[in-house]
Parts: C-alpha cells; sequence; structure tokens
C-alpha cells in the first residue's frame, strides 16, 4: 500500500510540474516586465506565437536540413519560437515607450494579434484553421536519469513516465527561477530594474537608464513567456491548436499579483495554478459536464484572488491604529 502511495504521489507531482510549467515561465516574465513598471498584459500572445512558430519552424528545418537529427530540428523550432516571441515583444515595446501607447491596450492588441496571426498563418501553410495534426513536429529533447529503475517512484519523479525523461523546458523552469532570483537579487541589474519601476525619476536622477532597463524587462518578459509557449507546442503535445494557451497568459499575469510581486509568492502561485488544471482534468475524467472542470483554474483564480485581497486589506486596517497613534 505505502508503494502505490508513493507511487500515486509521484504521478501526481509529475501532472502538478506539466500544469505548472507554461504558467511558471510566463509568471517569472510578468514579475520581471511588472518590477520594471511594464505590467505585460501580453503574456497570452507571446505564448501563442512562440508555441506556433517552434511548430513550424522545427517542421520547416526538417525539410530543409533531412541530414540533422529530430533532436536538431526541434531546436531549430524553438529557436525561432523564442525570436517569435521576441519580436512580439519588441513590438509592444517600442509601441509603448517610444509611441506613447498604453500598455494595457497595446496588450490587448498583441494578443488579438496573435490569436488571428497564427490561425491565418497555419491555414495558408498547413490548410487547416484547428491545429497542424497533419504535420510530423518533433518534439524537444529529453533528458533522464540512468540508473534509478530500483527506485520505481523516484524513476517516476525524475524521468516521467515509461523513464523516458522529462522535456528540455520542464527541467529548465526551477533554472530560470534560481537565474531570475540571482539576477534580481544578487546583481545591479536587479536593482536598477526595481528603481525603474519604484520610483523612475529617482532612477533617472541617480543615473539609471529606465527606458533602456524596461525595454530590456519586457524583451526578457517575451523570452520567458516564449519558453512556456514552447513547452506547449513540442513539449506538452507535439502540435500546435488554435488558442492553445487557454488562458496561461492571463493566469501568469494573476499569479504575479497573488503573490505580491515577489518570487517566492509568484512561484508558489503558478504551482497553485498548475494544481487546478490537474484537479480539472482529474474532473473531467468523471461524468461531468466538460465545461464545469474549464471552470475550475479561473474560479480558483478569482478565489485567491478575493483572498488574498481579504487579507491585504485586514493589514492595513490594523496598521492604521498604529499610524494614527503615532500622528
Amino acid at each position: 500500500m505505502t508503494d502505490a502511495w508513493t507511487l500515486a504521489a509521484a504521478g501526481l507531482a509529475v501532472a502538478l510540474l506539466r500544469a505548472a510549467t507554461p504558467i511558471l515561465f510566463a509568471a517569472l516574465g510578468a514579475l520581471v516586465s511588472d518590477l520594471a513598471g511594464c505590467v505585460n498584459v501580453a503574456l497570452e500572445g507571446l505564448m501563442l506565437i512562440a508555441a506556433f512558430f517552434g511548430v513550424m519552424g522545427a517542421v520547416q528545418a526538417a525539410e530543409l536540413w533531412p541530414a540533422l537529427p529530430v533532436w536538431g530540428h526541434a531546436l531549430i523550432g524553438g529557436g525561432a519560437a523564442l525570436l517569435a516571441a521576441l519580436a512580439l515583444a519588441l513590438l509592444l515595446a517600442v509601441f509603448h515607450l517610444e509611441f506613447g501607447a498604453d500598455l494595457i491596450v497595446a496588450g490587448i492588441a498583441i494578443n488579438l494579434l496573435a490569436a488571428g496571426l497564427t490561425v491565418f498563418l497555419m491555414a495558408s501553410w498547413v490548410g487547416d484553421k484547428g491545429s497542424t495534426a497533419a504535420l510530423v513536429s518533433p518534439a524537444l529533447p529529453s533528458l533522464r536519469l540512468p540508473g534509478l529503475a530500483g527506485w520505481p517512484a523516484l524513476d517516476l519523479l525524475l524521468n516521467g513516465e515509461g523513464g523516458r525523461g522529462h522535456p528540455l523546458p520542464l527541467l529548465l523552469a526551477p533554472l530560470a527561477v534560481a537565474a531570475v532570483w540571482l539576477l534580481l537579487q544578487r546583481t545591479p541589474w536587479g536593482r536598477w530594474l526595481r528603481a525603474s519601476g519604484e520610483n523612475p525619476a529617482a532612477a533617472l536622477a541617480a543615473g539609471i537608464a529606465v527606458k533602456r532597463m524596461q525595454y530590456l524587462a519586457l524583451l526578457a518578459s517575451g523570452v520567458l513567456a516564449g519558453l512556456g509557449g514552447v513547452y506547449l507546442s513540442m513539449g506538452y503535445v507535439t502540435l500546435f491548436q488554435a488558442d492553445m494557451s487557454a488562458g496561461r497568459g492571463f493566469l501568469a499575469l494573476a499569479a504575479v499579483f497573488l503573490g505580491g510581486r515577489a518570487l517566492a509568492g509568484t512561484t508558489a502561485a503558478a504551482l497553485l495554478f498548475g494544481a487546478s488544471a490537474v484537479l480539472a482534468t482529474q474532473l473531467g475524467a468523471l461524468a461531468w459536464r466538460p465545461q464545469l472542470p474549464q471552470m475550475l483554474p479561473p474560479a480558483v483564480t478569482l478565489i485567491a484572488m478575493a483572498l488574498a485581497g481579504a487579507r491585504r486589506a485586514r493589514r492595513q486596517g490594523n496598521r492604521a491604529p498604529e499610524i494614527s497613534q503615532r500622528l
């Protein structure tokens, strides 16, 4: 019984990591841009465009360079995906920082552009408006640790089902968290970034190039969201579907605010939303209407945001008497 429970727990942890990885990448990007004073609402579109160009880039690489190994085609597709997300993030940054466009409106426009553009290009190149299932697209390389066959639960946790290994983006997710922590807490870039977001006028007076920091933050946000999109179409599955980001970009944005604009809180919130997606999948296997499980992740988001807001208001209410006494 203990072995069965251990295997079940390991399988649940693997499912949680798979569901949370794209949200976590996008949430890290949202955190970086938010700390620089730029709320990136375009995460949904960035993930979508990266997911599409990842698949199409890998397919085109296989046609142009058939002698390359499959993992080479997949890596070329992943590079094309990140470049596409980077270009779209640059477009957002230029419209906001150079032409003064409202960041929220521009982000929504980017989302609409990505949703329409991916369907248009898919219909033009593949002849299908729904998915690229007619194409044979490779998956990103998977890494596995040998010598764990004697520990089934550990093998399942570290190498996935069947010991095939985990896709590369899933393994990069915890490294991305560590990298963002190092950048924010242990480098001058992190201090400049926070200063640019908290008080741009003071940062300019101190000699910090605020606009440059915001450019870099939005571009970094695009790359991180692009990693989440690549995982959706080349790690989670091996095809692109219309609107396959399915609101994960908005969940990532909510994770930042739910996590109090802190790295630890943002990571925990992304894992929470991943857990709600896993629970929705499990409920979907029951004899319920499919719309009910699909409502679970946004419902969890609303409840969590409401609880966080109530807790924040309670803390401010407790501090009010102390402040009045000091005055």
